[in-house]
Parts: structure tokens; C-alpha cells; sequence
């Protein structure tokens, strides 16, 4: 489970994320990442739809991504929000797939950021 300071919560706070800010994407994935300035806490957020699945599908991909998150979040820069939409094929991919796939999107934001 993510610490509360990094859980992204209000849904005008996803949609400014996901409107306004850079996304990179692979088979499993498309992250929307926005900084902001501020210096506060990065912050994430998950949207997986009905489309991965059936819901215990969609809890063990949601579940899977907030681990993988929690063990990252501490790397990203003050003021980030991210978030995170796993795709249709996320539910067949197992957990070092999902790892690679996020690390692979979290570099392409953060370069475009530079």
C-alpha cells in the first residue's frame, strides 16, 4: 500500500494529470505524468477499467502496480503526479513485466521532462 501523502485522490486532480501532462506508454501500461511546482510529495494515482477484466483481475493488476509504485515513488521528484492506466493486456503480464514496463514509462516521462 502506498503511504497516504503519495495517493493522488480527487478525480479533478486525475484529470488535470492525465489532460495537461506528458504520457509515454508500452503493451501493458500508459503513464501520465505532470510536474508541478511546489515542492511537495510525488503523487500517484491507478485507473484500471473494466476492460482488464472481470474485478478480481482488475484488483490483482491494481494491486501489482501499488506495489511496484510504493518501491519507486521515493525516486521521483517533489511536485510529480503521476498516473498510471494499465491496458487490456496488463492482465496476462505477470509482475517483472508490469516492473519493467513501468520503469521503461517513468524514464520516457522524466527525460520529456528535462
Amino acid at each position: 500500500m502506498l503511504p497516504s501523502p503519495h495517493r493522488l485522490r480527487r478525480a479533478a486532480d486525475f484529470q488535470r494529470v492525465v489532460r495537461r501532462g506528458r504520457r509515454a506508454s508500452t503493451d501493458t501500461l500508459v503513464v501520465h505524468a505532470l510536474c508541478e511546482e511546489g515542492g511537495r510529495q510525488p503523487q500517484v494515482g491507478f485507473v484500471v477499467g473494466r476492460r482488464v477484466g472481470n474485478a478480481v483481475t482488475r484488483n490483482r493488476v491494481r494491486r501489482r502496480l501499488r506495489h511496484l509504485m510504493r518501491d519507486r515513488v521515493g525516486g521521483l521528484p517533489g511536485g510529480m503526479l503521476v498516473v498510471a492506466r494499465a491496458n487490456t493486456s496488463a492482465s496476462s503480464a505477470d509482475f517483472h513485466r508490469l516492473g519493467r514496463d513501468l520503469d521503461r514509462c517513468l524514464a520516457k516521462v522524466e527525460e520529456e521532462r528535462r
